[in-house]
């Protein structure tokens, strides 16, 4: 599973979290072109994911959604929790904090980070707010491997070179600027400027049909 392409991998979270909702919903089994409905891609695709990771359904029901939200778990989750940071604690950042609390229990917010006095040694959703200044002393304290970046663009290449001067190992930018980090460090950046110019660049051509 080490080998699992990282495309497979994001869309492994994202069944998971469909498969989560239907059981809630009391739904036992689910078939490919549901789930593939629900994430707006193919039923192939749906089932060449699943077949990767061993897991097979059958003809009449389906796939067993107990039993893949937990085969998924054990592929994406860490056996032990793994502790995340946020660097920056502006209005992106803050929703982080609140969005991700008590959803995974094996991947946990237990720090954030900040330079505004007014914002450091408070907490966010019971999430304290450290100074900058203290990135690495608190990260090699609390053992954390994971750090979500939510600065201004011009601080993003030093709060980066910070993150991985901690030990960080894993790193998800969210700024708008690009960053370089060495063999050894995964890193995962999104560009919400660039994904909603792709979203308007389709809204403007189906309005030129």
């Amino acid at each position: 599973m080490k080998h699992l392409p990282h495309k497979t991998i994001a869309r492994l979270s994202q069944y998971r979290r469909a498969l989560l909702l239907c059981l809630a919903k009391g739904k036992t089994h689910i078939f490919s072109h549901e789930i593939a409905k629900i994430q707006h891609i193919t039923a192939v695709q749906v089932r060449r994911d699943i077949m990767l990771i061993g897991y097979t359904g059958t003809l009449r029901k389906g796939y067993n959604v107990k039993e893949l939200i937990d085969l998924i778990g054990n592929i994406i989750d860490s056996e032990k929790r793994i502790d995340v940071c946020v660097v920056g604690t502006g209005n992106l950042g803050k929703a982080i904090i609140n969005y991700f609390k008590g959803r995974r229990t094996k991947l946990t917010i237990t720090a954030g980070f900040d330079i505004d006095p007014k914002k450091i040694g408070k907490k966010i959703t019971g999430v304290p707010i450290y100074n900058v200044a203290d990135i690495k002393k608190i990260i090699q304290e609390k053992n954390i491997r994971i750090g979500v970046m939510t600065v201004p663009g011009e601080q993003t290449t030093e709060i980066c070179d910070m993150l991985v001067d901690a030990g960080i190992k894993g790193i998800l930018n969210f700024t708008p600027k690009p960053v370089n980090v060495p063999h050894g460090v995964f890193l995962e950046e999104y560009d919400m400027i660039t994904s909603l110019e792709k979203v308007a660049f389709f809204v403007k051509t189906q309005n030129e049909l």
